[in-house]
């Protein structure tokens, strides 16, 4: 009876630890992750910063492992222009990269919906209504649940898009935080945790 209990009890916490996933950023520097281009990408009391760099270019962290089926949830607060994303099932060759962002972005421009690079361009945007869920120069709470053919996005715990499409549910890569270009950037990121489903 006491050895079926303490295999029980193991058992339930091996689900806990599957269930609770794993922190992708370590707060304490960026293992795990691969710079691409030229922006600054470092660590500061625990947060992630992504800051523009002198050539105000397109600059992206990316995981070094591929993700494919996970729900993802992380935290943000933006500051000066504040454009970011975070990118899916892609690749990166350079600062080019081919899949689809999750938009992170100023006031009124979508932040929430989906953007395949290089490709079709918005797929979905959150409604209008949608748009004051993001609480600018605050911390806000993103989550992205992909699996198969389906994204769906969370804001703050309002759900902005759910959308699927086969070309995305064909594709397996890196997870990805970007910067936009054009300078000025800052944004910091923290609690970045994954669950495999």
């Amino acid at each position: 009876m006491k050895k079926i209990s303490l295999i029980a009890i193991l058992l339930s916490f091996a689900f806990v630890g599957c269930q609770s996933g794993k922190d992708l950023f370590n707060g304490e520097d960026l293992e795990g992750w691969k710079i691409h281009g030229t922006e600054k990408w470092y660590v500061e009391d625990g947060l992630l910063i992504s800051e523009s760099g002198p050539d105000k270019a397109y600059g992206y962290l990316a995981t070094k492992e591929n993700y494919k089926d996970f729900e993802l949830n992380l935290e943000f607060k933006q500051e000066a222009d504040g454009n970011s994303g975070v990118f899916i099932r892609s690749e990166i060759e350079g600062t080019k990269i081919a899949g689809w962002q999750v938009e992170v972005a100023p006031p009124n421009l979508h932040t929430g919906g989906i953007y395949e690079s290089y490709g079709r361009g918005w797929l979905i945007k959150p409604t209008p209504e949608k748009e004051d869920v993001l609480n600018y120069g605050e911390w806000n709470k993103l989550k992205i649940r992909v699996k198969d053919n389906q994204v769906t996005s969370w804001l703050n715990g309002v759900e902005m898009v759910d959308f699927s499409d086969e070309k995305i549910g064909a594709a397996n890569g890196k997870i990805a935080l970007q910067i936009h270009d054009g300078g000025g950037i800052k944004v910091y990121w923290r609690n970045i945790k994954l669950k495999q489903i």
